[in-house]
């Protein structure tokens, strides 16, 4: 049997502990230091991520929806900054021997919002909606693939049903975009979901004025906290607004000025001038688990079909420098597919990385591409371009001018590189359409199995939503094979040595070029107590939070 506080490979808590000493501020993650809760008020947080088009996170599934829908719907477990998966809405989950079942015992005396119990009926409810096409789901259709079907046995345990083993299970239910709503809610349809869907969390969907905000009442009757929370019972805070302020300065001179509490997506020359003043803003960083922020390269186009290309490109850009002066020490350059909060990832510092331009030529001449008199290689009268897309919701400025670093310096190699701004819907749209050379797609998941969504080949093919998890679009049967191995393995040592295997051959095949962790970066007043990242994607978690005034 497995059942969760499984433990995580040592390497990965040490370097854990490494990132949060290196990027937390003074005041350590969910610590007060202002006496007493203080019960009301309003806490304002302006977000810098896109506004959801749905606030049902089982509809596509992206951060947006995570940042909205994490205060009402709440998810099965959730996991310690140790990698550990702790209770949430289920009190623990145990795989059977042949892997071919999941058991899932349920916290009792939890009702939704509305008033609906909060059963194995209702969990039986949440996994057919989110596999059923009509939803829409990305994010959380491909997390349950495995799943055949769910048997309430007696009220508070539910019995999944396997096609094959899925070891990452009850990690997959770590995460909002699988979190549990109200089966009678999601009987009123997607339209009326999406605008208010229900749930058991510690607040109720008030509010949702578009294009400015959602705001959100406390449920006076939260009796389901995560085990990760600092209090059981009811929110301190009466209500909550988030407020929609994409402009990078703008939602820091709101801070500044006490407009609002908290902000997120905080350029890094703002967090670095908040530690030097030691002033009344504070500065709270986390590392969203999942995939590392990389430049995937689309194999299927014309530019990067040929290896040796996908290899001068790596080659062209001095990516540690770029990421050191543009983050103001903030976060390091990574060389892993994963992030450093996201077990058995492994660095590549043997060069695949490096910056050498002299190479980078070598490579080109050898792929037949020769330099033009402008500047631009061509080959067979085709000039060697590369489209890169960015969504200016999903890209904090910094992370726009490092790409902005990559286009000059691959330009002194020959490249000709194209960045197209975008809001988020023309990012999913021109991503879903393949319409690129290479893309950073940001994707959070609890687990390494993260890898096999974003690698396998079957991510190509979309999901209901339409969007298609793996952009660099190959087939390669040994690496499937061994992302299907490390899914189905409980044996941490092996799950460790297949995801490696299955990293070298990414490496080798130059398909992704990893820059950096994927970061939650918050400002907030000193007025704001209590404030933490629920650790499951480092997500704010407003329910320990009170305001000192």
């Amino acid at each position: 049997m497995l059942s969760f506080r499984r433990s995580t490979a040592l390497p990965l808590v040490a370097a854990l502990s490494l990132v949060l000493a290196g990027c937390s501020s003074e005041t350590d993650n969910g610590e007060s230091n202002g006496g007493e809760p203080i019960d009301g008020g309003t806490l304002t947080f302006a977000t810098g991520d896109a506004e959801p088009t749905c606030l049902d996170p089982h509809v596509g599934g992206n951060m947006p929806q995570q940042i909205a829908g994490i205060h009402v719907t709440e998810s099965l477990f959730t996991m310690t900054e140790e990698g550990e998966i702790e209770p949430w809405l289920a009190e623990s989950g145990e795989m059977s021997e042949d892997g071919m079942t999941w058991t899932f015992t349920l916290k009792e005396d939890v009702e939704f919002t509305d008033g609906t119990p909060f059963d194995a009926e209702a969990v039986k409810a949440n996994v057919e909606h989110l596999q059923d096409p009509a939803t829409e789901s990305s994010t959380g259709y491909l997390a349950l693939e495995h799943v055949e079907s769910v048997e309430p046995v007696g009220a508070h345990t539910a019995v999944f049903h396997m096609t094959e083993p899925d070891a990452a299970l009850m990690e997959s239910f770590a995460q909002t975009w699988l979190a549990m709503q109200s089966p009678t809610a999601m009987e009123r349809g997607m339209e009326e979901n999406c605008e208010s869907p229900v749930g058991t969390g510690p607040f109720i969907v008030s509010e949702w004025s578009k294009q400015h905000s959602i705001t959100y009442t406390r449920n006076e009757n939260y009796n389901s906290a995560p085990a990760t929370a600092d209090h059981e019972g009811p929110a301190y805070l009466e209500t909550l607004e988030i407020r929609f302020m994409p402009d990078a300065t703008s939602r820091y001179a709101a801070l500044q000025a006490g407009e609002v509490d908290v902000i997120d997506s905080a350029q890094p020359d703002t967090i670095s001038q908040a530690r030097a003043s030691d002033g009344p803003i504070k500065d709270l960083l986390g590392v969203r688990s999942g995939a590392s922020t990389r430049l995937e390269l689309n194999t299927g186009g014309n530019t990067f079909s040929d290896p040796l290309v996908r290899q001068a490109f790596m080659h062209a850009s001095d990516i540690e420098t770029g990421v050191e002066t543009l983050f103001f020490g903030t976060v390091e350059r990574s060389t892993s597919m994963v992030a450093s909060s996201t077990p058995h990832g492994t660095s590549h510092d043997d060069g695949a990385f490096d910056c050498d331009q002299e190479i980078a030529n070598e490579l080109l001449d050898e792929a037949g591409w020769e330099m033009g008199e402008d500047g631009i290689r061509t080959k067979d009268g085709e000039r060697l371009t590369v489209r890169i897309p960015v969504s200016t919701h999903q890209s904090i400025p910094a992370e726009q001018s490092l790409i902005e670093q990559i286009q000059a310096q691959s330009r002194e190699v020959g490249f000709d590189v194209t960045i197209d701004p975008m809001d988020l819907a023309s990012w999913y749209a021109a991503a879903g359409a393949w319409e690129f050379d290479a893309i950073t797609a940001p994707y959070g998941k609890s687990s390494p199995d993260v890898m096999r969504i974003i690698f396998h080949s079957d991510g190509i093919e979309p999901a209901p939503s339409g969007y298609h998890a793996n952009n660099i679009n190959v087939r390669n049967d040994e690496l499937d094979a061994l992302l299907e191995q490390a899914n189905q393995t409980t044996d941490e040592a092996e799950r460790a040595d297949l995801y490696a295997q299955a990293q070298q051959i990414i490496v080798d095949g130059a398909y992704v070029m990893p820059l950096y962790d994927w970061q939650t970066r918050v400002l907030y007043s000193e007025d704001v107590q209590g404030l933490r990242l629920e650790t499951n994607l480092s997500t704010p978690w407003f329910a320990d939070a009170w305001i000192n005034e």
